[in-house]
C-alpha cells in the first residue's frame, strides 16, 4: 500500500510540476498530444458546458440524470477538492490510481516533447480514460474561457454556456462582451447551442455568435424554457419550468434561485440531443433527486462546505444561509487567496456568521496566500468578531468547538483541505 501511494504521489508531483502559475491558451499542443494518443476524444459522444457560474452544477445534473437512465457516463471537471482523481470520474468512480500512474509514466516523454501544461495533459488523460471505459456519453466541463480551452477539441452533441461574469480578465478581457466572445467559442458548426444568461444583451450576443459558428440549433433557455415560481428551502430548490408544450414543477436538491436556471440548461441540453437523452430529461421529475455537487452548500453533520471565492458567490452563500437558517452559533473557517476581494466577501457573510476564524489553507500557493494580520485588522475595524490562527488544523478545531454550524468557505483550497483533515470523501454518495 505504501509503495502504491508513493508511486501515485510521485506521478502527481510530475504532473503538477507542469503548473507554471499561468494559463496557456491555444489548442495546438493539446491537439498534438491527443493525436499521439490516437485521438481518443473522437471515440465517445459528449456534452460540453462552459460559463462563469453554473457550469459545475449543470455538469453534475447531466451526469446524474444520464446515469439514472442506465447510461455509463464519464464526467470531467476542475478543480478537485481532495484528490486529483475527482476530476476524472466514470459512473461515480474516480479513475484508479494505477491508471494515473501508468498513463503518466508512459506519456511523460510525449508531454515533455509537446510542452503540454498541467491542464492540457490532464485533459488528454481524461479523454484517453473515457475512450477506454466503454462510455455511453461524457459530460465535459470547460476549464477556463472556452474558445482556446484544452477541452474545446471535442465535437459534442450539444454545447452550452450557462452565464457570463467578469472573471480571469487578464486572459478573457475586461468586459462582459469580450468574455462572452471567448466562452461562446465552444459553439461549433452542426452542433446544437444552448444559452442562458440573465442579461438580454449578453444572451443576444451569444446567440448571434452561435449562429455565426453554424450551430445546428440555437436555444436561448430563458426564451424557450423559462423558469418561474422559484422556492428555495432547506432541502432543495423547486420551480416551474415552462416547456413549449407543457409546464413542469421540478425540484433539485441544489440550493439557490440560480439552480433553477442551471437545471433548465441541463434539461434543454438533453432535449436538444434527442433520443434516449431526451428521455432522461423527461424522467427528471424523479431523477433530479440524485443530483449533488461536492463543496457547493454541502452539509455534512455540523459542517457546511461552500467553495464561494468571490463577492458574488459570497453574497449568494449569505442569502442561502438566511433562507435555510442552519443552527447557530455559526462559526466560519475562512481562508481566501490574496488576489480575491476578501473584504467584500466578509462584508456579505458577516451578518450571517457569529464569528470568523481566519486562517491559511495549506494547499494554497505560497505566492497567493493572504495576510492574516491585515485581514483580522480589517475585520475588527468593521466590527466583525474574528480570530486569526495560521495553523489550519488548530483553526478548524477552533471553528468546530462550541459551534452548532461550522461554515467552511473562501476557496476550493479551504474546503478541500478541511475535507481532507476531516476524512470526508467528496465523491461519497
Amino acid at each position: 500500500m505504501g509503495i502504491a501511494l508513493t508511486r501515485y504521489a510521485a506521478a502527481l508531483a510530475a504532473l503538477f510540476a507542469r503548473t507554471t502559475g499561468g494559463w496557456k491558451f491555444g489548442l495546438d499542443t493539446t491537439r498534438a498530444l491527443l493525436h499521439s494518443l490516437g485521438d481518443p476524444h473522437e471515440r465517445f459522444p459528449s456534452f460540453h458546458i462552459g460559463g462563469t457560474n453554473g457550469k459545475g452544477s449543470t455538469t453534475h445534473t447531466l451526469d446524474a440524470l444520464l446515469r439514472a437512465e442506465g447510461m455509463r457516463v464519464g464526467r470531467y471537471t476542475s478543480p478537485h477538492l481532495v484528490d486529483f482523481r475527482e476530476r476524472i470520474v466514470v459512473n461515480g468512480a474516480p479513475i484508479p490510481e494505477d491508471a494515473v500512474v501508468d498513463w503518466i509514466a508512459r506519456w511523460t516523454p510525449e508531454i515533455e516533447r509537446t510542452g503540454a501544461t498541467f491542464f492540457e495533459a490532464t485533459t488528454c488523460l481524461a479523454f484517453d480514460w473515457f475512450a477506454r471505459s466503454a462510455l455511453d456519453v461524457a459530460v465535459i466541463e470547460v476549464g477556463l474561457g472556452g474558445r482556446l480551452d484544452a477541452t474545446n477539441l471535442i465535437t459534442p452533441m450539444v454545447a452550452a454556456v450557462t452565464s457570463i461574469g467578469l472573471e480571469h480578465t487578464e486572459y478573457l478581457g475586461n468586459t462582459l462582451e469580450s468574455i462572452a466572445r471567448e466562452k461562446s467559442g465552444i459553439f461549433k458548426a452542426g452542433v446544437a447551442a444552448v444559452i442562458s444568461d440573465r442579461a438580454p444583451a449578453v444572451r443576444a450576443q451569444m446567440a448571434a455568435l452561435a449562429r455565426a459558428a453554424g450551430a445546428s440549433t440555437v436555444c436561448v433557455v430563458d426564451d424557450e424554457r423559462p423558469v418561474s415560481d422559484v422556492l428555495v428551502g432547506p432541502h432543495g430548490t423547486s420551480f416551474t419550468m415552462h416547456e413549449p408544450r407543457a409546464t413542469r414543477w421540478l425540484t433539485t436538491p441544489l440550493l439557490g434561485d440560480f439552480q433553477a436556471s442551471n437545471t433548465a440548461v441541463a434539461l434543454t441540453m438533453l432535449e436538444q440531443a434527442g433520443g434516449a437523452y431526451a428521455a432522461a430529461s423527461q424522467a427528471a421529475d424523479t431523477n433530479l433527486a440524485a443530483v449533488r455537487v461536492p463543496g457547493r452548500f454541502e452539509r455534512r453533520g455540523q459542517y457546511l462546505f461552500d467553495v464561494a471565492h468571490n463577492p458574488d458567490s459570497a453574497r449568494v452563500l449569505a442569502d442561502l444561509i438566511g433562507r435555510v437558517r442552519p443552527p447557530r452559533p455559526i462559526r466560519a473557517l475562512f481562508a481566501v487567496l490574496d488576489d480575491k476581494d476578501w473584504r467584500s466577501m466578509m462584508a456579505h457573510l458577516a451578518p450571517r456568521v457569529d464569528e470568523f476564524v481566519l486562517t491559511i489553507a495549506p494547499s494554497a500557493p505560497a505566492e497567493r496566500r493572504w495576510s492574516l494580520d491585515e485581514a483580522v485588522a480589517a475585520a475588527h475595524a468593521s466590527g466583525w468578531p474574528s480570530r486569526a490562527e495560521p495553523d489550519f488544523a488548530r483553526a478548524l478545531d477552533m471553528a468546530t468547538s462550541d459551534a452548532a454550524t461550522t461554515l467552511v468557505t473562501g476557496s476550493f483550497h479551504t474546503v478541500g483541505d478541511a475535507m481532507a483533515r476531516l476524512q470526508i470523501d467528496p465523491l461519497a454518495e
